[in-house]
């Protein structure tokens, strides 16, 4: 037989299923833990005195740098020096072979004495002459001659004088000299070769120290040098109190800073930029002639700036932010505004103040709002 049950009866006891029902998940959920905020890396921003700098790619270059050639022709007869060597201005380098040269000095010598007793013959000639002229003993045409030959024996001599010079200063040039100091590169001549004004240069010496590191800065970056260097208006005035660092290839800092000695006068139409050359102290020959280097110019005083990690900030549609957590343990998002990198730091100009605790590390896993908590660094560590 069945049994209906009525509708009052059927809701009563839905009720009460749903109430133990309800009475036996919380039960269960009262025994869990509560969930631990999640933990978070921060850094309090700190002030820093900070030299404002820009960067540049620049070249070294030898303040001086002379190629060796041969100024007369003959045959390469002694090398007297090690490739890669210092040496001295006024060294000798190379000796030519020297007995065409000996004799054309000896010849030029020879010729120059017999032509001197040629000119004392016609001078002995013009003092007779102008004698017998004074005693009507000889016409005056006879003392005219006298005279003629006496001038042209003294062109004569003049031109004798000069072909010695000549012959001399040819002798001189088998003896090749370095007029600079510095570092000599390799020879590109063996003794024996023939070599002369048309041959390639011997060798090239290029000076060490100091030495050039030159770069270019175009009219935008002269407005940036304006604006993190000084705003007196006068860029001379800054680049010449700037302090100039290189950066080598490897990234290390050449230990030793350089000082900016010429700005351009004019603008290369071709880049729009002014060619900028700064001074540095190389004597441990570490800059070479034609080296590529990061050159980074500071401004003279340093300025008080806002420093926070470079971690710490973010980018999205909205610009450059940092979450933040407040004194309630609470991440808040605040824009900024970064200025220039410092190493693995970056300065704010806005948006943050000293002291706030930034995020650097735990970023993906919060959210604005949320409670977190925060594990404190020092800035650096």
């Amino acid at each position: 037989m069945i049994h209906r049950v009525g509708p009052c009866l059927a809701l009563t006891a839905l009720a009460i299923a749903t109430i133990a029902t309800t009475l036996n998940a919380a039960g269960q959920d009262a025994g869990k833990p509560a969930v631990a905020p999640p933990s978070v890396t921060v850094v309090a921003v700190v002030e820093k005195d900070i030299r404002p700098s820009i960067s540049f790619t620049g070249r070294v270059e030898a303040i001086d740098k002379v190629d060796l050639r041969a100024r007369v022709d003959g045959f390469l007869e002694k090398k007297l020096f090690t490739e890669g060597q210092d040496v001295k201005a006024g060294d000798l380098l190379f000796v030519m072979e020297k007995g065409q040269y000996e004799a054309a000095v000896a010849q030029a010598q020879g010729n120059l004495e017999a032509a001197q007793a040629l000119l004392s013959l016609a001078e002995v000639e013009v003092k007779r002459q102008t004698d017998l002229v004074a005693k009507s003993a000889a016409p005056q045409s006879q003392l005219d001659l006298a005279r003629a030959k006496q001038q042209q024996a003294t062109g004569q001599m003049d031109q004798l004088h000069a072909a010695l010079t000549q012959a001399e200063l040819n002798l001189s040039y088998t003896n090749i000299r370095t007029p600079i100091a510095g570092r000599i590169g390799r020879s590109l001549y063996s003794v024996g070769n023939f070599i002369g004004p048309s041959s390639n240069a011997l060798a090239t010496v290029v000076s060490q120290d100091p030495i050039y590191v030159t770069f270019s800065v175009s009219q935008r970056e002269i407005l940036a040098v304006r604006e993190k260097l000084g705003n007196s208006g006068k860029l001379g005035d800054q680049v010449n109190s700037a302090v100039v660092l290189v950066q080598l290839a490897d990234g290390t800092q050449y230990p030793q800073p350089g000082k900016i000695d010429f700005v351009d006068v004019t603008v290369n139409q071709g880049t729009d930029s002014v060619p900028v050359r700064a001074t540095f102290p190389n004597p441990q020959r570490i800059l070479i002639d034609g080296q590529l280097v990061n050159v980074v110019v500071q401004g003279a005083a340093p300025e008080a700036a806002l420093v926070v990690p470079q971690s710490a900030i973010q980018i999205d549609q909205g610009g450059s932010f940092a979450l933040v957590v407040n004194k309630e343990n609470k991440i808040e998002v605040r824009y900024i505004q970064p200025g220039r990198m410092e190493g693995a730091d970056a300065t704010v100009t806005k948006g943050l103040a000293a002291g706030d605790l930034v995020v650097t590390e735990g970023i993906q896993k919060v959210r604005p709002g949320q409670v977190v908590a925060p594990v404190e660094v020092k800035s650096g560590s």
